[in-house]
């Protein structure tokens, strides 16, 4: 029977099928951050268990910790609420026996940055997380996912987990992208046509010439991002790309054994026959320099477009309007922004900070607003310093900081004052997201670099 990659990866971990939708899946790995793990470890207290397999688990401090440009040894966490969070978390990793990355670990960052940088995942595995964006690991052809604190502690306590199975949806992308336009850009052309809710249940697989082109970072970009039309799992089929990458990071295979397992990963791709609930197909072509205009990812339009007009605006639209300062009709290009923002676990690998630093190019940042750049790990930020990039951003007037979340969200102590307009290379736009009252426009780190330089929104194919 043909089978997608999806139902292929959700086979070969099913330890029993419960019913017709629901199997017991095995996780091959499981990450744990500070802020949706206490509860998790909690119960296991309660019932006087320990974590069943600990090495098949991870933790890393990365939502709450201050990303001041602190040395390494010296960092601490100034905010009380903050600080318990992560000392608690240190104490339940060391009581379990998990490997722990804490805010003075050198490699330390983003859960999503660090896991596949150290060489984490590989094709086939299943990996899960409380966090949404687990879903970033489909780059590499593994499974990933998020899941909520009471599954956490299932996992700790089973390594396995109930499992609803998703439908399939393949969604094609061909042709060469336009200079000025990356991947950031495609997935989100990608979520405004379809919808925040467009691929709700369903596990993407991403196909097409387009994926092919492009990097690993680049395809985590778009995995990661994926959740954000509401979709469960991402997944693109391992290549030569693929290969590579995993070969260059993995630090636990001998150069034989990754010879064997890559003739096994070369078959994890969809049968050539297999059927898809759902499929899109879209150029790249038509894919421009995106950015946000409302207060959900999906809310987006190409630079050189406008803001839909009223009759084309439902209520929801009209109340992001609102929040975000802006009217229908008009362009989103020309407005001004207080603040830049590169960094998170969509955007803050070495690919994506080349791409700022060539933009600057002896530039300097707009008077009048406050630029960061986050990088995503210590070992993220130490290359950006051995070629020089983090020079170019702190000459041109950039905050150079340590790794963490940071601005992505509002859990430390980088965010938005209420009404300032945030240039933004995260994830997620919300009401509140980067801080109560702030507003954020989603876009590429290229974009984000032109509009600190110029102080507004720009098109960086006219202006740099």
């Amino acid at each position: 029977m043909s089978r997608t990659l999806y139902q292929k990866l959700v086979d070969s971990h099913t330890v029993a099928r419960i019913d017709a939708q629901h199997v017991m899946l095995y996780a091959d790995f499981h990450i744990m951050n500070e802020y949706t793990s206490p509860q998790a470890f909690g119960g296991l207290d309660e019932k006087g268990i320990l974590t069943h397999r600990p090495e098949q688990n991870m933790g890393v401090v990365d939502h709450v910790n201050p990303t001041h440009p602190d040395p390494i040894g010296k960092r601490t966490i100034r905010i009380e609420a903050p600080a318990k969070q992560a000392a608690n978390f240190v104490r339940n990793c060391s009581k379990h026996g998990i490997r722990l990355f804490d805010i003075n670990d050198p490699i330390q960052g983003i859960e999503h940055v660090v896991v596949p940088e150290i060489g984490c995942v590989r094709p086939g595995m299943v990996i899960l997380c409380g966090d949404s964006h687990t879903v970033s690991y489909g780059a590499l052809g593994a499974l990933g996912f998020g899941i909520g604190t009471s599954e956490v502690e299932h996992v700790l306590a089973t390594q396995t987990l109930i499992y609803r199975v998703c439908k399939d949806m393949r969604i094609t992308v061909n042709g060469d992208l336009k200079p000025g336009v990356s991947s950031k850009d495609v997935i989100m052309h990608i979520v405004a046509r379809i919808g925040a809710q467009g691929a709700r249940g369903y596990a993407i697989e991403f196909a097409g010439t387009t994926f092919a082109t492009l990097s690993t970072e680049a395809r985590l970009t778009i995995s990661n991002m994926a959740v954000e039309s509401g979709a469960r799992a991402a997944l693109l089929a391992p290549d030569e790309e693929t290969f590579k990458y995993v070969r260059e990071h993995v630090r636990d295979m001998s150069p034989a054994d990754l010879d064997k397992a890559v003739e096994v990963w070369k078959t994890l791709r969809s049968d050539d026959d297999a059927q898809f609930d759902l499929e899109y197909t879209f150029d790249a072509e038509d894919i421009e320099p995106y950015v946000t205009w409302g207060t959900s990812p999906d809310q987006a339009i190409a630079i050189s477009e406008t803001i839909p007009t009223d009759d084309k605006l439902n209520d929801d639209d009209c109340k992001a309007l609102d929040y975000i300062g802006l009217k229908a009709g008009m362009p989103v290009e020309g407005t001004p922004i207080n603040r830049a923002f590169i960094g998170s676990c969509t955007n803050a690998r070495i690919e994506d900070l080349r791409l700022a630093a060539s933009v600057i190019k002896g530039r300097k940042v707009a008077a009048g607003v406050r630029a960061m750049i986050i990088p995503g790990s210590g070992l993220v930020r130490a290359q950006a310093e051995r070629e020089g990039l983090a020079q170019q951003f702190i000459d041109a007037g950039f905050e150079w900081r340590q790794p963490g979340c940071s601005m992505c969200l509002a859990m430390n102590d980088d965010y938005l004052e209420p009404g300032e307009r945030c240039a933004s290379s995260t994830n997620r736009n919300f009401e509140g997201r980067q801080g109560r009252g702030g507003l954020t426009h989603l876009m590429s780190p290229i974009m984000v670099a032109a509009a600190a330089i110029a102080g507004r929104i720009v098109d960086v194919r006219k202006e740099f």
